[in-house]
């Protein structure tokens, strides 16, 4: 014996309606063979409608088997039953359920897609299904441009693209005039002719008419089943849809991809001011994130750049154990002989001494208070500093405790008038008259502009003539290039150790001063564009509220690709696309804005600048994409999930 095309055996149907239960169907049983064309009637409640969307898998019976095939249905999962939906089930609604802002065309292929048909064959077999149906010359005009009966054909093209073994119609003549209706009943008894499966849901006895089988039902039961016209056609070979074959499966995927972004670009350019709105907040967000990271890494690469510009292989030798020990300027043990035993090491590029004292500085009429220290003529080497006129003091001007100074460029503008040159010039340090021999180029200092005065004398002068100490306030060691600064600074601890007998002074290297401005610059970085991030969570926050409105506006809209065939995967990849598209475009915007802001910034600011990297836009890409995903998942799988009977049922 044939295994039946349909069958239902004790299927009910029970709606929760509060305090009681509504029975929708009630223990029906009911055969369908291949090729039949069968109508079911009854007055408004009956059941019928509810019949029609079990048996097209839109809903699900709360007890009973369906069959579909011998298949039974309560075995399959969602996937399962999109396929029979997409291949076996054609829908022909009371209302055409055609997507308004598609063409004649567009809306017939849908099933195609979601059933991996190429491009060009889906919309080769969509014209001539509706060519044959009379619609060749409105392919291109929409819904809206369609009287109704031109929008039922479009309905029946889009039931009939994949196959449409079974062509369920719900009321396919209620919509229309009477001559429309004619020719819709025409047009199914034509389809019936060429072996399809036609089931008929009407409470008009005239249509039920054209049937072979009337089935009557009342109070979900059926209460007759009468077979009306014995000379039914045998099952045959279905109209020819001009369906292909599926592509690959890549080739699938790509296409609904595809068919998704144009969906997700449709509805956003729908409702353009709610999604720059629903952008606002990634804008801002990613503005700040990438602003901040690169005006961090302006600042820092000034500081270093300042740091280096003084030396990063610079080490300093100061009495004590270490910052602030207050018995530090109570020992005296940094003397000219261990000058001398540094300068001797292979390790060392070249060393100067400091002692400091503030003088009262005289010229002419003019006085003022500066800092004067003492130091080798190796000390602007190690300090990396240039002059911008006369020399430095030489070696031997250092033996011979001579009275010559070099001055900086702020001393040089306090005593100096506008075209006076310095160079040769005699100035008071306290009671002592020195030569001025050299002016030093103005140099930035990495925390800001130093304003004070400063004044360089030989450490011998300063020793014997200027302050009578006989020991230094510092030694500064630069370490000659291709030695390590750790194992220098370790070297340099252990040879003065020995000499003073004991540990008594602590290094300070710029290199530990470099590390520590990385680390500061790199926190306070993290830090405030951790904070610029909880802008993006709140813009994600406002993505997802404005996806899930989205969700319940489009409900409509998912039942429909729901009953034509589309999985739930399908679904969730067209919410979740919507949502990575609103976050990536206003990512991009973000970034332009970005460097927009970076364009204007070095007008108004001198002293750093903004350095943009690729890590930085790439993170900022990254980061918009993952708050779509993020915040648009719960949305879409809300929309993958609603179910079919109840998404047609909102409009």
């Amino acid at each position: 014996m044939a295994t039946p095309l349909l069958q239902l055996i004790d299927i009910t149907r029970i709606y929760p309606t509060g305090e009681a239960d509504f029975r929708a169907l009630d223990r029906v049983s009911l055969t369908i063979e291949a090729g039949e064309m069968v109508a079911i009637v009854g007055p408004s409640g009956s059941g019928k409608s509810t019949l029609m969307n079990i048996l097209g898998c839109l809903d699900h019976p709360s007890s009973g088997e369906y069959l579909v095939g011998g298949r039974k249905t309560s075995h399959l999962a969602s996937e399962d039953l999109a396929e029979l939906r997409r291949y076996h089930f054609g829908f022909i609604f009371q209302r055409y359920h055609l997507m308004s802002h598609l063409n004649a065309v567009q809306n017939s292929e849908i099933p195609a897609i979601y059933a991996g048909v190429s491009k060009g064959q889906r919309r080769a077999s969509a014209e001539d299904l509706l060519s044959r149906l009379g619609l060749g010359d409105r392919t291109e005009h929409r819904p809206g441009e369609l009287s109704g009966g031109q929008q039922q054909r479009v309905s029946v093209a889009r039931a009939l693209i994949n196959g449409g073994e079974v062509i369920l119609a719900d009321e396919p003549t209620g919509a229309l005039d009477s001559q429309s209706g004619k020719e819709m009943m025409a047009l199914l008894k034509e389809l019936h002719h060429h072996g399809h499966t036609i089931i008929l849901v009407t409470h008009d006895p005239t249509i039920a008419a054209h049937a072979d089988r009337v089935i009557e039902m009342s109070d979900g039961r059926i209460v007759s089943d009468e077979q009306i016209n014995t000379s039914n056609a045998p099952p045959a070979v279905v109209l020819d849809s001009g369906s292909a074959a599926s592509e690959g499966h890549l080739l699938q995927l790509w296409d609904r991809t595809c068919e998704a972004f144009r969906m997700a670009w449709f509805a956003m350019s729908s409702h353009r001011l709610r999604t720059l709105l629903t952008m606002l907040g990634i804008i801002i967000g990613i503005t700040a994130v990438v602003c901040v990271v690169a005006l961090g890494q302006g600042a820092r690469e000034k500081i270093i750049a300042d740091i280096n510009s003084m030396g990063t292989n610079v080490i300093t030798i100061s009495p004590g154990k270490g910052w602030g020990d207050w018995h530090s300027s109570a020992i005296h043990t940094l003397v000219p002989a261990d000058l001398n035993v540094l300068a001797e090491q292979d390790y060392v590029d070249s060393v100067t001494p400091s002692l400091s004292s503030s003088q009262l500085l005289r010229y002419r009429s003019i006085t003022a208070s500066a800092s004067v220290t003492g130091v080798s003529a190796d000390y602007f080497r190690v300090r990396g500093m240039t002059l911008a006129q006369g020399n430095k003091f030489t070696n031997t001007e250092v033996k011979q405790l001579a009275q010559v100074v070099v001055i900086d460029e702020n001393t040089a503008s306090k005593l100096f008038s506008g075209n006076e040159s310095p160079l040769g010039k005699v100035i008071l340090l306290g009671s002592i008259p020195c030569r001025v021999v050299g002016v030093t180029e103005k140099k930035e200092s990495p925390f800001g502009n130093n304003q004070n005065l400063n004044v360089w004398i030989p450490y011998t002068s300063a020793m014997g003539r200027l302050i009578g100490q006989n020991y230094f306030d510092a030694i500064t060691v630069r370490v000659a290039d291709g030695f390590d600064n750790d194992q220098a600074e370790a070297l340099m601890t252990q040879l003065l150790s020995r000499r003073h007998g004991r540990q008594d002074f602590y290094t300070s290297s710029s290199d530990t001063i470099l590390k520590t401005v990385n680390k500061t610059t790199s926190t306070m970085t993290l830090l405030v564009a951790a904070i610029a991030v909880i802008s993006l969570i709140v813009g994600g926050i406002g993505v997802m509220n404005i996806m899930l409105v989205s969700v319940t506006e489009r409900t409509h809209e998912i039942g429909i690709r729901m009953a034509v065939g589309a999985r739930q995967s399908d679904i969730m990849q067209q919410f979740l696309i919507e949502a990575v598209l609103v976050c990536l475009l206003g990512g991009s915007i973000g970034v332009l804005l970005s460097y927009g802001i970076g364009f204007i910034f070095p007008l108004f600011v001198t002293t750093i600048s903004m350095h943009f990297s690729l890590w930085a836009i790439f993170s900022a890409v990254l980061c918009s994409t993952l708050i779509g995903v993020i915040f648009g998942f719960l949305p879409a799988r809300n929309a993958a999930r609603l179910d079919p009977v109840v998404a047609l049922a909102r409009d």
